[in-house]
C-alpha cells in the first residue's frame, strides 16, 4: 500500500529554500559592506528547518520497513545516495565553472594553483570536506566545501542519515524522545551561552572543532525532533485546506525577517530567539503542514514546484551567490535599493537553474540508477 504524500510539507521546504536564498543575498551586502545583515536576519533557521523535516520524512518513510520490507541498511544507503549525491556532484561542478569564472583566486585576489583547485572540486564531488587552511581551501575562507559553500548540511545530513541507520531507527519513543532532549539541552547551552562566539545558530560551515561540534548538535536536535512528530502524527487526519501552506509560509517570513537582537553580557538573546523558532514554533508548523492538503489548482501546483526545485536550488544557488558577491565588492555596492535589479536576475537565474537541473540532471540520473541497481538485482 502506498504512503499518503505530504505535498504541503514539499511546499514548505521549497518555501525554506527560497529564504535561504533571500538571506544569501543579504549576506552579500553584508560581505561588501563590512557590517552585519540588517534585513532578514534569521534566514539561516530554514536549513534547521530542513533538518525537521529530514527526520519526519525519513521516520516517516523509513521506519516500518526494516523488518515488514525487509530494508536493509545497504539498502536504505543506496536509497540516500541516489538521492542526495547526484546534486552534490552537480553542485560541486557549477561551483567549479563559476569560481574559474572568477579568475581562480581567493578572496584576497590571490591566484590558486589549477591542480589545487581540482583537488577541491574531486573532494566536493564526494562530500569529503576541506579544514581550515587546507591547501585545497581555494577561497581561502575556511568553508568546507570552498566551491559550494551549503554542502556543509549536506555533510551532517549524512552523519544523521547514518546515525538513523545504524541506532537512532531502533530507539523506541522514549528512547528517542530522551535523545531529543539530552542534543536539545546540549545545543541550548551552546547557543544561550555562545559558545562559537557567533551571536546566532548559523554554525557548522568550517571543520573546527567548536563548528563540527556546533553543527553535529544543530542537526541532531532537529532531526530527532522531526522524527518524533513523525512517530506520533496520524497521516490519516488530513485534511484539504486552502490556508494551511500559505499561513505557514507567511508565518516562516515573518520568522526570519525580525531585526537582529544584540547581545546582554555573555547570554544570546538573538540565540535564545532562534532556539524559540526551533523548538516551539517548527513543530508546530510542520505538525499544522502534514495536516492539511492544498486546495484549488494553484496551491497545489504552488507546492509541487516548490518541493520539486527545494533541493536543487539549495545545492546549485551558492555558486551563483558567488559571483553575486564578488560583484558586490567591486562595484562597492551595500544595498539592496541599488541593486534589486540584479537581485531580481540572481534570483531568477538560481530558480531556472534548479529547474533545469533538477530536468534535465537529476530526475533523469536517479531514474537511471534505480534502473540499473534493479536490472543488477533482477540478474
Amino acid at each position: 500500500m502506498e504512503k499518503q504524500h505530504y505535498i504541503l510539507l514539499d511546499g514548505l521546504r521549497g518555501v525554506a529554500a527560497l529564504m535561504v536564498l533571500w538571506y544569501h543575498v543579504f549576506e552579500g551586502f553584508a560581505f561588501a559592506g563590512g557590517t552585519m545583515i540588517e534585513t532578514f536576519n534569521h534566514g539561516h533557521l530554514g536549513v534547521d528547518f530542513f533538518f525537521m523535516l529530514s527526520g519526519f520524512v525519513i521516520s516517516y518513510a523509513y521506519d516500518d520497513r526494516w523488518k515488514a520490507n525487509g530494508l536493509t541498511i545497504r539498502g536504505f544507503f543506496r536509497r540516500r545516495l541516489i538521492r542526495l549525491q547526484p546534486m552534490v556532484v552537480m553542485g560541486a561542478i557549477i561551483g567549479l565553472a563559476t569560481y574559474l569564472l572568477q579568475g581562480g583566486v581567493r578572496w584576497n585576489g590571490t591566484p590558486m594553483p589549477f591542480h589545487w583547485i581540482l583537488v577541491a572540486f574531486f573532494l566536493a564531488m564526494f562530500l569529503i570536506p576541506a579544514y581550515p587552511g587546507a591547501s585545497y581551501d581555494v577561497r581561502g575562507n575556511g568553508e568546507m566545501y570552498p566551491l559550494n559553500g551549503p554542502s556543509w548540511s549536506l555533510f551532517f545530513e549524512y552523519i544523521g542519515n547514518i546515525l538513523y541507520a545504524l541506532f537512532i531507527r531502533k530507539l523506541s519513543n522514549k528512547g528517542l524522545s530522551f535523545l531529543a532532549v539530552m542534543t536539545g539541552l546540549l545545543w541550548t547551552g551552546f547557543v544561550v551561552f555562545d559558545i562559537s562566539k557567533y551571536d546566532m545558530i548559523g554554525i557548522g560551515w568550517t571543520l573546527d572543532a567548536v563548528n563540527f561540534f556546533g553543527g553535529l548538535l544543530r542537526m541532531l536536535f532537529p532531526f530527532t525532533l522531526g522524527m518524533l512528530l513523525s512517530r506520533n502524527f496520524n497521516a490519516k487526519s488530513q485534511k484539504p485546506t486552502a490556508k494551511s501552506f500559505w499561513l505557514s509560509a507567511i508565518v516562516m517570513f515573518i520568522l526570519f525577517s525580525m531585526p537582529y537582537i544584540p547581545k546582554t553580557g555573555n547570554i544570546s538573546i538573538n540565540g535564545i530567539y532562534e532556539l524559540a523558532c526551533i523548538i516551539l514554533v517548527f513543530p508546530l508548523i510542520v505538525w499544522f503542514g502534514a495536516s492539511g492538503k492544498p486546495t484549488g489548482k494553484f496551491s497545489m501546483k504552488a507546492c509541487k514546484f516548490l518541493g520539486d526545485i527545494s533541493y536543487p536550488l539549495y545545492i546549485v544557488h551558492y555558486p551563483v551567490m558567488y559571483l553575486f558577491y564578488s560583484w558586490l565588492i567591486d562595484k562597492e555596492l551595500y544595498t539592496l535599493g541599488e541593486t534589486w535589479h540584479i537581485v531580481l536576475l540572481v534570483m531568477a537565474t538560481n530558480i531556472a537553474l534548479a529547474y533545469a537541473c533538477l530536468k534535465l540532471y537529476d530526475e533523469p540520473v536517479r531514474r537511471w540508477l534505480n534502473n540499473r541497481i534493479s536490472k543488477i538485482q533482477k540478474f
